[in-house]
C-alpha cells in the first residue's frame, strides 16, 4: 500500500495542488475539524459510495490514526482504484482544518 507523510499532504496543499483527499472518520469525528477541501465519507459508507470516485484520479486516504484509512486503501485498492493513505492521520495533521 501506498503512503503519504501529512506533511507532504500539507506541501500538496501549499503549492496549490488540489489533491482529492478522502476523509473516512465518522461525520462527528469531522465535524470536530478536517483538512481543508476533504470529502467525508465514513468507512462504513465506503463500498456504498465508491461508485462516486473516479478510478482515474489518485486519491489520499485520511483517518484519525491512519488505520481505518488503511483498511479503506486497501478495499478500494482491490477494486482498481489509485489510493494513498496519510501516514498517522488527523493525530499527525499539523496544517490547517476547517
Amino acid at each position: 500500500m501506498k503512503s503519504i507523510s501529512p506533511m507532504e499532504v500539507e506541501n500538496l496543499l501549499k503549492e496549490g495542488k488540489n489533491p482529492s483527499i478522502i476523509d473516512v472518520r465518522e461525520v462527528g469525528e469531522v465535524a470536530e475539524g478536517k483538512i481543508p477541501g476533504a470529502v467525508n465519507i465514513p468507512l462504513g459508507l465506503i463500498e456504498f459510495r465508491m461508485n462516486e470516485l473516479d478510478k482515474s484520479k489518485e486519491y489520499i486516504m485520511v483517518c484519525r490514526s491512519g488505520g481505518r484509512s488503511g483498511q479503506a486503501s486497501h478495499f478500494l485498492a482491490s477494486q482498481g482504484y489509485n489510493v494513498i493513505n496519510m501516514d498517522g492521520g488527523m493525530l499527525s495533521w499539523e496544517g490547517e482544518t476547517e
